[in-house]
């Protein structure tokens, strides 16, 4: 598994978002689940998570076209996805652009220039480069665009979860083997989920329709972080009135919002 690492990878997965989900300058979808376990020997309560069993943090950054781009797996159970996500690598390269992701671009059809950026649930701290949404309490209905929009990009790491644990089975109980062993087998697995989304002819037997993708794996919860900086309130504003304009609003988000 090879995270992108030039301004054109990110800039094709970029384009992939905004053709198939109409979220602009996106570079991946962020969101960790756990994954069930038995307690190892003498443990404690390290491995035991909100949802009362004990588990490992699959975290993971998606693309338009539900192939992992990141993975982080081994974190304990009682971590949120927040705590997970700051102390992984992929953290610390994007904030100090080791990744090599593009400068700020327009967004399509207007002269709002914007940065590049992940989406993510209320879990994670909203950053320049990470986009979550607004609280839930107040919205105006501009917000609730903006939400939706966002929800709409970010729904393809909660899809990407549920085809690989419908082909996957082993994730529908708790896998009984030492930490380290299961770390082994989740990145495997993700491995050979991309492999076989390698191309249409493969990606359509492995999702096809007798598939059911539900998700077996539980969501990881999370405090959202501390206060964001205004400068990341003002790219998710920014983002807001772009999908609230002439220029980035699509016909059908205000019957659903």
């Amino acid at each position: 598994m090879q995270v992108p690492n030039t301004e054109q990878e990110w800039k094709v997965i970029a384009n992939d978002f905004y053709a198939q989900w109409q979220f602009p300058n996106c570079i991946g979808a962020l969101d960790g689940k756990h994954v069930q376990i038995m307690a190892p020997p003498n443990s404690g309560s390290v491995y035991y998570n909100y949802k009362k069993y004990n588990s490992i943090v699959l975290l993971a950054l998606v693309d338009a076209a539900y192939k992992f781009l990141y993975v982080d797996v081994g974190s304990y159970g009682w971590i949120s996805d927040g705590g997970v996500f700051n102390s992984c690598g992929l953290a610390v390269a994007l904030e100090s652009n080791a990744l090599n992701m593009p400068s700020d671009g327009l967004l399509p059809n207007s002269n709002v220039m914007c940065p590049f950026v992940v989406v993510a649930d209320d879990a994670f701290a909203l950053k320049k480069y990470l986009m979550k949404p607004y609280g839930l309490r107040h919205l105006t209905k501009e917000q609730r665009v903006y939400n939706y929009r966002l929800s709409r990009a970010r729904r393809v790491v909660e899809n990407a979860f549920g085809i690989m644990c419908s082909r996957f089975r082993i994730f529908r109980k708790p896998i009984p083997l030492s930490p380290d062993k299961v770390e082994t087998i989740v990145m495997a697995t993700c491995i050979l989920h991309n492999y076989l989304l390698r191309n249409h002819t493969s990606a359509a037997q492995y999702m096809s329709d007798d598939i059911h993708a539900a998700n077996e794996l539980q969501p990881v919860t999370g405090g959202g972080g501390k206060r964001p900086s205004n400068e990341a309130m003002a790219v998710r504003d920014s983002l807001c009135n772009y999908f609230n304009s002439g220029e980035g609003a699509v016909g059908w988000q205000n019957a659903c919002c």
